[in-house]
């Protein structure tokens, strides 16, 4: 009975065996294979963890190692490594014929789940990556949470989130959920992508010219549903978002900010921003755990930026 039900729970398992082969073994020049991306290759390996790498799925028909899923991925090692003679673990099967092996390939992404930008943030968090941890950090420290939906007082944008602290930095970041909360007191359209985003653009666009007391209090005046109506009736997402909030400020200016310099290329560019200490940082609102690691990590950032700068 017991060696039956075995056999039986063996129809589960596919018939293959592992292999450390090395990459000059393999042959990827299947019809059913896309082709290489040399950006992909290249951005892989200058950001190499051994650890990531899935074993690449091999047919062996006639004595021939074709790969019929992770060309990148020995292409990856190659170009890392420097040789082709490295070996890569290989998940072998000895009985496909060419049509299974394309329906293999074809359709391998078809019941798989993708992680949300959500579930990638958090699990950053579990891994203690510094970009999410002092993400995490400013957003807790103005009474906010991030969420998996949208709710009164939580960011569940979190893509915005990296995307503005990339581009604009830390600093940028925390004046625009500064505002936001100012204006809307966590109302939960206010903390949607575009919303984020649109702020941010305002800020990074004029700078010194906006009163950040000025446009939170112009902006509480209005409700957010007015702000994302006006943002939809002109050319919606960010930039609409972005005239909508110019407009509401510009009310009653005498020398009123000019629309068009919004839409002027390259308005908004990259910040390379550099704060007066890295101590700074943690002293000024929002603050941040103060613990030695920390501390030392923002010292580490401060002296990148600053070389980062003079080059």
């Amino acid at each position: 009975m017991y060696e039956t039900e075995t056999q039986e729970l063996k129809g589960y398992l596919p018939r293959v065996s592992f292999e450390a082969i090395p990459i000059n073994r393999l042959v990827s020049n299947q019809e059913y294979q896309r082709n290489k991306s040399e950006r992909h290759i290249k951005n892989a390996a200058a950001n190499f963890d051994v650890y990531q790498l899935n074993p690449v799925k091999v047919s062996r028909r006639d004595g021939i190692n074709y790969v019929v899923n992770g060309q990148h991925t020995m292409e990856i090692v190659a170009t890392v490594s420097g040789s082709r003679e490295t070996p890569v673990w290989c998940m072998v099967y000895d009985d496909l014929e060419y049509k299974r092996e394309a329906d293999i390939f074809a359709n391998q992404q078809k019941y798989v789940k993708v992680l949300t930008p959500y579930e990638i943030f958090i699990a950053n968090i579990e891994a203690g990556n510094d970009k999410q941890l002092l993400i995490r950090d400013l957003v807790e420290s103005y009474g906010l949470s991030l969420s998996p939906v949208s709710k009164p007082c939580c960011i569940c944008a979190v893509g915005a989130l990296e995307y503005l602290y990339d581009r604009y930095g830390y600093e940028l970041l925390s004046r625009t959920i500064r505002i936001i909360i100012g204006a809307w007191e966590g109302n939960q359209q206010s903390l949607g992508a575009s919303v984020l985003k649109g702020v941010a653009k305002v800020l990074t666009v004029y700078g010194t010219e906006i009163r950040d007391d000025a446009l939170k209090e112009k902006l509480s005046m209005v409700s957010i549903r007015e702000i994302l109506r006006c943002a939809r009736e002109r050319k919606g997402g960010t930039t609409g978002c972005a005239e909508a909030i110019l407009m509401i400020y510009n009310r009653k200016l005498h020398n009123p900010l000019s629309m068009e310099k919004l839409h002027e290329r390259n308005s908004a560019k990259t910040l390379k921003h550099l704060p007066k200490t890295p101590e700074d940082i943690l002293t000024e609102r929002p603050v941040l755990p103060e613990n030695s690691q920390q501390t030392e990590h923002l010292r580490t950032v401060y002296y990148e930026r600053k070389e980062t700068m003079y080059q």
